[in-house]
């Protein structure tokens, strides 16, 4: 159902229409060809998605560039006289 979006009516009714060919059997085959795909679309299951973790790597860099960041930014300051 996720997958009609807002083709889904308020019955649970698919509303697909087709005006890309001039004649009205040529349009009914479109529209019976997306629905078809709606459906092979919906009968793939997603893939479940496998939580990992930031690498120790990743991390260090991550605070290394932040650390140069603060760096810059402090030295943007006004110095301080005693």
């Amino acid at each position: 159902m996720k997958l009609a979006g807002s083709r889904l009516t308020l019955n649970g009714e698919i509303v697909i229409f087709s005006q890309v060919h001039r004649s009205q059997m040529r349009n009914r085959e479109d529209a019976l060809q997306r629905l078809v795909a709606l459906i092979a679309e919906a009968e793939i299951a997603p893939v479940k998605r496998r939580p990992t973790k930031v690498s120790r790597a990743a991390k260090l860099k991550r605070l290394e560039s932040k650390g140069v960041r603060s760096n810059v930014k402090a030295s943007r300051a006004k110095p301080i006289h005693d």
